[in-house]
């Protein structure tokens, strides 16, 4: 089965209140269990603030290193998951899913290559 990446995007600043993200994160939990029980849950992550980043670049065979995000934006990728699927379709049906569940926030669903760098 192939896997694809569903990057969660949120807009930069501070969360939401506790009133509006306890009841989405209870429906995501849910979501979760849900593709967990499919056999399609491969692993999830949230990330820090784009400020906790550190971008390093080589140039003229140095290694260079900003803090922050690698670009400004007003939005940044505040979590993920990986999941297993047959196909395409499959894996647009579960990132809908998660499009219900996390509205207003995008999800963006990717492929992933496998072997490539190995």
């Amino acid at each position: 089965m192939k896997q694809y990446l569903l990057s969660i995007y949120q807009p930069d600043g501070p969360p939401p209140p506790p009133e509006f993200l306890e009841p989405v994160m209870r429906n995501l939990e849910a979501l979760n269990a849900e593709i967990r029980a499919a056999g399609a849950w491969v692993f999830a992550g949230g990330l820090h603030p784009p400020s906790t980043a550190t971008v390093l670049r080589l140039k003229d065979d140095e290694v260079l290193m900003t803090d922050g995000p690698f670009v400004e934006g007003k939005e940044h990728i505040g979590g993920f998951t990986v999941i297993q699927a047959p196909d395409l379709d499959a894996a647009l049906a579960w990132g809908r899913k998660y499009a219900r569940v996390l509205s207003p926030l995008s999800i963006e669903v990717r492929p992933m290559e496998h072997g490539t760098f190995a």
